[in-house]
């Protein structure tokens, strides 16, 4: 029997999802075909080889667009505490946002890291910043909710 499931998100809604799919071997060209086809109506689609990869992709995408949010949150809030309006900061902030997006994501984009390195010039505001996220696991703190949001689809997935 052939089995198609995916695993896409909120920002679907705007047509720009980002969607996981496996297909099962006992799918035909033309059903893996419609099935990506359908998908990519709302947004991107990246098949992934085994069903448990969709675990990852929850992590990734299925839950990200909370991820973003709650970096927005923060900092609003840090703008905020910092003497900015709330309206003044959440306006900076959401279109910083998607300038970095669209950066990152045109068809030539640089990689993020080196997006990031252009921006921070050696010893200057940006550095000081990005140094204190590092020094406070930032990086570690990312991996480690992707890892346990992926183990909490692993348990649902068996309930």
């Amino acid at each position: 029997m052939a089995i198609t499931r995916a695993m896409p998100n909120t920002p679907a809604l705007l047509g720009l999802g980002a969607t996981g799919l496996y297909v099962n071997d006992h799918a035909t060209g033309a059903q893996r075909a419609a099935a990506k086809a359908i998908i990519e109506t709302f947004g991107i689609c990246v098949a992934v080889e085994s069903e448990n990869l969709l675990d990852a992709v929850t992590a990734v995408s299925g839950s990200g667009p909370a991820y973003y949010f709650l970096m927005i949150e923060e900092m609003i809030c840090a703008g905020t505490a910092l003497g900015l309006t709330p309206k003044d900061a959440k306006a900076l902030t959401l279109q910083t946002a998607l300038g970095a997006t669209t950066m990152a994501t045109q068809g030539d984009a640089d990689s993020p890291e080196n997006l990031r390195a252009r921006v921070t010039s050696p010893n200057g505001t940006t550095h000081a910043a990005i140094v204190s996220m590092q020094e406070n696991g930032f990086g570690g703190v990312i991996a480690k909710a992707m890892t346990v949001c992926r183990d909490r689809a692993v348990e649902l997935g068996k309930e």
